[in-house]
């Protein structure tokens, strides 16, 4: 039995919807035994996919094949994680860092990134400030 690349990433919940696994192969985020997958391609048990969601590459084995969606406790089943640790790490060193990736012109800044705006864009000088020498 075989079964697509877009139906199976779908029905063993790496991708929400069918569409979004569909636009993935055909960006080239699939891979199939190191080989990229379009959307049509023809799986089978043990192949081995690799799935890039920058900037994390998972890597999975297929251990059952269906089209059908099934229940996030059967998935096990299915398919087999094999991602290296590495690749954890990275996942982890991007949630450490903080650093929020915002091209430029994407919306209004928050309030925090504002204020930060504001304090450096007008530094406070001495000579802004009043003093009162007689007292």
């Amino acid at each position: 039995m075989e079964v697509r690349i877009d139906k199976w990433l779908w029905a063993v919940r790496i991708f929400k919807t069918r569409t979004i696994a569909l636009e993935a192969c055909k960006k080239n985020r699939i891979l199939v035994n190191d080989a990229p997958a379009k959307p049509s391609r023809m799986i089978r048990i043990g192949d081995i996919i690799s799935v890039r969601k920058p900037p994390v590459t998972y890597s999975f084995k297929v251990l059952g094949l269906t089209s059908n969606r099934i229940g996030a406790k059967l998935v096990p089943e299915y398919v087999e994680n094999i991602t290296p640790p590495e690749q954890y790490e990275i996942l982890n060193l991007q949630k450490i860092s903080g650093f929020i990736d915002r091209a430029k012109g994407t919306g209004r800044p928050t309030k925090k990134e504002r204020r930060n705006l504001d304090e450096f864009s007008s530094p406070t000088f001495a000579d802004d400030m009043e003093f009162n020498f007689d007292e």
